[in-house]
């Protein structure tokens, strides 16, 4: 079993190794329970994960994008009308 040291942060943080993120599949956002099981020892568990629903901002800003770009580029055109060179 592989093993990591990290340091806790000024604010309290701390970095998860890559190796650990990857091996439990962890992504930004997820939830993890922190289990204290002695004065020098603690537990992770990873909490659910959680499917988000796809196009539920899309679909309450509907009604606001009548007309609006459809692509990248006339997004960044309507963005930099009023850039000052």
């Amino acid at each position: 079993m592989k093993e990591a040291v990290t340091q806790l942060t000024e604010r309290g943080q701390v970095s998860m190794p890559a190796f650990i993120r990857k091996k439990l599949g962890l992504l930004p956002g997820r939830k993890i329970i922190w289990k204290c099981i002695s004065e020098n020892e603690i537990k992770l568990i990873v909490g659910e994960r959680k499917p988000k629903p796809k196009g539920v901002m899309r679909g309450a800003m509907k009604n606001y994008q009548i007309g609006a770009p459809s692509t990248t580029a006339d997004w960044m055109r309507v963005l930099r009308e009023g850039e000052v060179s």
